[in-house]
């Protein structure tokens, strides 16, 4: 049966009793029935549910559900269901096949959706109102949007001066409580860990719910950004999968997803995963190039990619095991070339938001490297949509980032107002 397991002290927890940390301080994982699950034509099932036109089967998440966790009821905005595009362009040039699964494409233009879903629902299943989540952007319009919905309370903690305005825009438009802090984002963590610890599960109606992911429920929900990848290649995995890497809830939940599926024989082989930082914002790299034996914060981390800007991830033991058990590796990108990147992503008409292109700029490396060969099937993940932060992609574009190389600039062109400058223009 389904069960809450402490990663660091291996207590276990019923569902019901409404945990989302353990009372050591460590993340809790949901633990699945595989032997139960295998009796089950799971494939069969999910296939089934493609295309349906009502909830749960609609949504992109809960259309997995047998690998997610019951629920009284659902909340979901028909979350998933992304596409995955290949990229002709970027494969010639690549030297290999290249997909990327554009998770902007979610209803508040992020992959958040996905993990907010499962753990609200989780959250007012257990009877909650209050939600609460630190937050660089996207988390906090992710959540801003569904407690909307639901009529349920947010309330969004972000740092000072450090969130782009096209997502705080979303958590003010949404109606949340924004309470702005002076510090970074892991100074609103440590803050969003303190509440934690005073959730009272006999009273979730008077306490406030997390969900950061150190929930363990918005895990869930982050794993179906896998599953239907693997949906989408018709259950045949691609070679690598390539991604930004912050707080590291994505990272964990692709290799639990990837696990969980070999396992249930839904795929053949696991593919590798590259979790890619920025390299201002880099210590799980660090960690990685340790060998794992010595992990250290990064304090005052810096980097245009806002979303990923966090020196202190709170996942990082969960995301060593994913990097482990998928025989992956941990990169870092320079400013240069997350914005490289990025703007030949938007170039080839995709789009994304700066944080999303360290998956193409890992993608790179590894191709130099040799980790990627000739001929191998790619997905790189797109975490956020272009205009969660436009600002960057106009200051790229007319020169205005300090301390960088623009190597893709598409200036714009002052012309008269006639035929003549028209023409000479665009010759």
């Amino acid at each position: 049966m389904l069960k809450l397991l402490c990663n660091s002290c291996q207590k276990e927890f019923a569902l019901t009793e409404n945990r989302v940390v353990c009372d050591c301080g460590g993340l809790l994982d949901l633990v699945q029935p595989l032997e139960e699950l295998k009796k089950l034509d799971l494939k069969k099932t999910f296939d089934a549910r493609l295309g349906s036109r009502a909830l749960p089967d609609g949504s992109g998440v809960w259309r997995f559900r047998e690998l997610l966790f019951p629920a009284k009821k659902i909340i979901s905005k028909w979350e998933g269901n992304t596409r995955l595009y290949f990229s002709e362009k970027i494969s010639q040039e690549i030297g290999a096949e290249i997909f990327f699964k554009h998770e902007g494409e979610n209803p508040s233009g992020s992959f958040k959706d996905r993990g907010m879903t499962a753990a609200i629902t989780a959250g007012a299943s257990a009877g909650c109102r209050n939600f609460v989540c630190a937050s660089t952007g996207n988390t906090s319009a992710s959540l801003a949007s569904y407690c909307a919905n639901a009529g349920l309370n947010g309330i969004v903690i972000i740092p000072e001066g450090k969130i782009a305005f096209g997502k705080l825009s979303q958590a003010l438009a949404f109606g949340a409580k924004v309470l702005q802090i002076k510090g970074n984002f892991d100074a609103a963590m440590q803050l969003v860990n303190e509440l934690s610890r005073k959730f009272d599960p006999e009273n979730p109606s008077e306490s406030v719910y997390i969900l950061n992911s150190v929930n363990p429920f918005r895990v869930e929900g982050q794993k179906t950004i896998v599953l239907e990848i693997l949906q989408q290649l018709n259950w045949e995995a691609p070679d690598w999968i390539v991604l930004p890497a912050g707080n590291l809830g994505n990272t964990s939940a692709f290799g639990k997803a990837i696990a969980e599926a070999f396992a249930l024989g839904l795929i053949a082989k696991k593919p590798r995963i590259a979790a890619v930082q920025a390299a201002g914002a880099n210590p799980f790299f660090k960690y990685f190039q340790s060998g794992w034996t010595k992990f250290e914060a990064v304090e005052d981390p810096e980097t245009v990619a806002t979303a990923i800007k966090i020196g202190n991830p709170q996942s990082y033991l969960r995301a060593k095991r994913a990097i482990e058990t998928t025989d992956g590796v941990v990169l870092e990108a320079s400013e240069n070339e997350i914005l490289d990147a990025k703007a030949t992503i938007d170039a080839a008409g995709i789009g994304c938001e700066p944080a999303s292109a360290c998956s193409l700029a890992g993608i790179r490396q590894l191709v130099k490297s040799g980790e990627i060969k000739k001929g191998q099937k790619v997905v790189g993940v797109l975490t956020g949509h272009l205009l969660k932060d436009p600002d960057t992609t106009i200051d790229y574009h007319l020169g205005k980032l300090a301390n960088v190389e623009i190597n893709k600039a598409n200036r714009p062109i002052a012309i008269e107002a006639n035929v003549d400058a028209f023409l000479s223009a665009i010759r």
